[in-house]
């Protein structure tokens, strides 16, 4: 399927306003949707786990990435979905899990990390080295990541047994770190400095020699971020001219991460900015919650689902604490509505998945028309009516594919 992602880029780089959405996901019904919308299309749709999320030691999904796939694979059987349309991206490849590590234990861990992606199908490889592991800096210099990232990229096509053609490898990574970028003085999100993005892409050719004609993509900051409480658009009218960063690479496109939530209009001008790569995760999670969060309130006991996830929550907070800030009030609300969207961490739990069932289970269908316009947006209704599944399975596809709906603005190649 790299042919496909090469084409894209071609496109891209010929002025053409092309692009491919890039879901980062692991929840199950934000799969089955986003899958069924890209048959529905007739697109392809690129499918990413991330070093945290899948790895050889299951990661917090307890998935490895030949699990992965195969677990993509089955939701994508079960929805009448062509497996062929689905490209599988592995995001921020290195040793960030295993960063508290002495530096060469980590890259050990990541080499394993990158060929279990590669073995498993994965062709769409972002390699990330820019953290600092052990007694590092926090971030690490263009020279040592690129080595490093070069030191991975070698392990993937190891990984290939002898035909490595299909691989296309990423590098760099948001600026500042990642896990999500810092205002400025005037509250403005400032993009990448185009010398600092050439002199990164810079590095990694000179690292990976021979291999250095695999890159096709760079991620960079175009000016897009979301808080827990807002978002930062991007203004439209704004060139930060990344695109100079990528002369004399022709197979080389902008790669954007933290999309979630723009406008509309955002996703195709980043597509003239260079932008062919663009991922959601966050928004389309949030979008489920808020299907599940509607239901809630028209269910036989209203608030129950809310308040099983709240308990869920206090009792497991490390995947929100640190990340939301304020008082009690300020808390509560950003559990359950917050961007970030931490919420996404508590759906596997036990207590989380049994309230779930018994919420999906409680509805006599159909559901009266008076409830549903109570709680769901007219778009998502009428988008419902027209997909497959009983009712409650249809409006969660439903609120899920409107989020996922402004990345597929280019017409079908």
């Amino acid at each position: 399927m790299a042919d496909v992602l090469r084409d894209i880029i071609d496109r891209n780089r010929a002025g053409r306003r092309a692009a491919i959405p890039s879901v980062c996901s692991a929840q199950p019904d934000v799969l089955r949707a986003s899958l069924m919308r890209a048959q529905t299309l007739d697109r392809p749709v690129v499918i990413e786990a991330t070093s945290n999320q899948v790895n050889q030691d299951g990661g917090y999904t307890g998935i490895t990435p030949d699990r992965f796939i195969g677990y993509v694979h089955g939701i994508a059987d079960k929805a009448g979905v062509d497996r062929d349309r689905i490209i599988f991206g592995g995001d921020h490849l290195g040793p960030q899990a295993w960063r508290s590590m002495p530096a060469e234990a980590a890259m050990e861990k990541a080499r394993v990390l990158v060929r279990d992606y590669v073995k498993a199908g994965f062709r769409k490889i972002h390699l990330d080295c820019s953290e600092g592991c052990a007694g590092e800096p926090m971030q690490l210099d263009d020279a040592q990541t690129a080595a490093r990232s070069a030191d991975l990229a070698r392990v993937c096509v190891a990984a290939c047994d002898g035909d490595a053609t299909g691989l296309l490898f990423v590098v760099g990574t948001e600026v500042p770190p990642p896990g999500g970028a810092r205002m400025d003085e005037d509250g403005d999100i400032p993009p990448t400095d185009p010398a600092a993005a050439k002199a990164t892409l810079a590095a990694h050719g000179d690292s990976f020699g021979e291999l250095s004609s695999m890159i096709g993509g760079l991620v960079v900051q175009p000016g897009v971020e979301f808080s827990p409480t807002a978002v930062h658009h991007m203004p439209l009218e704004r060139d930060p001219g990344l695109l100079a960063a990528l002369n004399g690479w022709h197979g080389v496109c902008l790669e954007a991460h933290s999309t979630d939530y723009q406008y509309p209009a955002v996703f195709p001008r980043l597509a003239e900015l260079g932008f062919a790569f663009q991922k959601i995760g966050p928004a389309l999670t949030f979008a489920y919650r808020q299907a599940l969060y509607a239901l809630d309130q028209i269910s036989t006991a209203p608030g129950a689902l809310q308040s099983v996830m709240e308990q869920v929550m206090t009792e497991n907070p490390g995947y929100w604490q640190g990340h939301y800030h304020g008082d009690a009030k300020a808390l509560y609300h950003q559990r359950h509505f917050g961007l970030a969207d931490r919420i996404r961490y508590s759906w596997p739990h036990p207590a989380a998945q049994a309230a779930v069932a018994g919420l999906r289970g409680g509805f006599d269908c159909p559901i009266p028309d008076a409830d549903l316009h109570g709680v769901f947006p007219d778009e998502v209704l009428t988008r419902a009516e027209h997909l497959t599944g009983d009712q409650v399975q249809r409006l969660i596809d439903a609120q899920i594919q409107l989020a996922l709906d402004p990345y597929f603005f280019e017409e079908a190649a």
